[in-house]
């Protein structure tokens, strides 16, 4: 058997448990399974933005959870909690991102590159915000999608990701730039978080049919 992973739909395999197997307080309890509900579909379409692959954005968030149960009690000390699980969402989709990159870089050792497409009409524009996103270096990404799809303010992005705001000003700065010039136009903000919304209803819909 594998470690226990925190779905939404199996909540209660982890519930009153410790990381060795303890019974915990059912406060601790009752605050993680509230946090859980709370904020499990936000880290969600935070981890599909990052990594601009929705099959994996769940595990991720789930990973993120359950990383937060097992140091639970740093967490529910923390000033801002939620910052701090944001910021175990961002570095696990670096990690994966990163192993992605390796995984590419070795197909394309046997196989010739080909440009993907899509071919749905419905979804163009939220298809190239996304495409756009994937192209921009991941911090830049990560301070964009944090400041203008998740509307946090430049101190919650800062806290989010361990920089400083200075640096959140000037990533967030230079991404949109790189935006602008990807799509071609200057309305970035309203593109990105036109696209955070359909890829919200697009997961919500995708959560019914599991």
């Amino acid at each position: 058997m594998g470690e226990e992973r925190c779905y939404a739909p199996v909540f209660t395999l982890c519930e009153g448990r410790s990381p060795v197997g303890a019974v915990v307080d059912d406060t601790a309890s009752v605050e993680f399974h509230a946090f859980f509900e709370r904020h499990y579909a936000e880290l969600s379409r935070l981890a599909h933005l990052l990594t601009g692959e929705a099959d994996t954005a769940d595990d991720l968030a789930a990973d993120a959870l359950l990383a937060l149960w097992h140091r639970w009690d740093r967490v529910r000390a923390a000033d801002h909690p939620v910052a701090y699980a944001r910021g175990v969402v961002a570095n696990l989709a670096r990690t994966r991102i990163r192993s992605a990159v390796r995984e590419r870089r070795r197909v394309a050792l046997f196989w010739s590159p080909r440009e993907e497409r899509t071919e749905n009409p419905d979804v163009p524009g939220v298809v190239d915000v996304q495409e756009a996103l994937r192209r921009l270096p991941f911090r830049k990404r990560a301070c964009v999608v944090l400041r203008h799809a998740f509307d946090l303010s430049e101190k919650d992005t800062a806290l989010a990701l361990g920089i400083s705001v200075g640096t959140v000003k000037s990533q967030t700065s230079k991404g949109m730039t790189e935006l602008q010039r990807l799509l071609g136009t200057q309305e970035v903000p309203r593109r990105v978080q036109a696209a955070v919304a359909t890829t919200a209803r697009a997961d919500e819909a995708a959560g019914g049919d599991r």
